[in-house]
């Protein structure tokens, strides 16, 4: 069993502003409903870290009789199947077909804090990242877009990619709203573990990095004219946490993709949630999935199969194992 390192809430004024010029979309699912509920711990954001305990939290249940899609076959005791091997090195000669993988969240909400430890995957061409999303937003026309993103982009794992994604909801418009900002990590985060979070509130949403606030954006701040130019008063509608690992066709945002260096791997420690209070202002411990079962739980999360730009999301692409869930980008012929 591994052993997690919990580091404390600390908001810290480290604001980093660095536009990018290219923009992504997030796909998404039909959304299932799920409540969940724990015994519940205050955080008050007043307190200092060294004010602060979290609970003591036991790992996720495990619930393997999910209905899983025609991409893969459970093995016995409802054990995640191992994906099979690339097929040999790269060669560019051959026609593969190229997998990726989403793990979905069940649970709506609106509002809250996010947390959680990763070691994240990058080659040119791919996004690693972590993301709340309206799980309908994909339908447009009379739907709107809500969407705050973590992603790791390919080109330069040394770097970040913070950015909020809304569209009214009128059909006669296709643009999202983008406020992507790139910000500099300090380190390779396909190396080692770091604690990734976004904080959203009516007020405010921000992000963290290993508990130091790297970005904030608040209610007022306009970009536009338009109804969604104001994007933190626009997120409305309830999201779903994500995480997805995949390949873009836009090369100008994830640097030209890359193949040969596949498969590689986005590796999760550990998601824990906490609900927001209005009345505080602060935020209340809700659960924590530590992944130490042998499968998903699956009154939690399920797995992407749909097409993702360059590539497939399958259920086979994620899996449980040594106490991390783990996203797969790989390849078949």
């Amino acid at each position: 069993m591994k052993t997690k390192f919990i580091l404390p809430l600390v908001v810290a004024a480290a604001f980093v502003a660095c536009s990018d010029d290219s923009s992504s979309n997030a796909a998404v699912t039909p959304d299932p409903t799920l409540s969940s509920s724990s015994d519940m711990a205050v955080i008050d954001p007043t307190l200092s870290s060294s004010d602060m305990a979290l609970p003591e939290l036991s790992s996720s249940s495990v619930l393997p009789d999910a209905p899983l899609s025609s991409s893969a076959t459970p093995s016995a005791g409802g054990i995640d199947p191992v994906p099979p091997a690339a097929d040999g090195p790269y060669d560019a000669t051959k026609k593969y077909t190229f997998y990726g993988a989403e793990l979905t969240g069940l649970e709506k909400f609106k509002y809250g804090r996010f947390e959680a430890r990763m070691k994240m995957a990058a080659t040119g061409g791919t996004v690693s990242s972590m993301f709340l999303n309206y799980d309908l937003s994909w339908k447009k026309d009379i739907e709107p877009w809500n969407e705050i993103d973590i992603e790791i982009l390919g080109k330069d794992p040394t770097k970040w990619q913070s950015n909020l994604l809304t569209r009214e909801a009128d059909p006669s418009i296709s643009d999202l709203t983008s406020s992507e900002k790139i910000h500099d990590f300090g380190f390779d985060a396909t190396n080692e573990f770091h604690l990734y979070a976004i904080i959203w509130t009516p007020e405010y949403i921000a992000w963290e990095i290993d508990s130091v606030e790297v970005r904030r954006d608040e209610l007022g701040q306009s970009r536009g004219t338009h109804a969604d130019a104001d994007q933190v008063k626009f997120m409305t509608e309830e999201q779903t946490l994500r995480f997805n690992l995949w390949a873009s066709k836009t090369a100008s945002w994830t640097g030209k993709w890359t193949p040969e260096n596949l498969p590689i791997e986005q590796h999760i420690d550990y998601v824990r949630v906490y609900s927001y209070n209005p009345d505080t202002k602060g935020f209340e411990f809700k659960w924590q999935d530590d992944f130490e079962g042998v499968a998903l739980d699956y009154s939690r999360w399920s797995e992407g199969n749909w097409e993702m730009e360059r590539v497939m999301y399958r259920d086979l692409n994620i899996r449980v194992e040594n106490g991390y869930a783990k996203l797969r980008l790989d390849y078949e012929l």
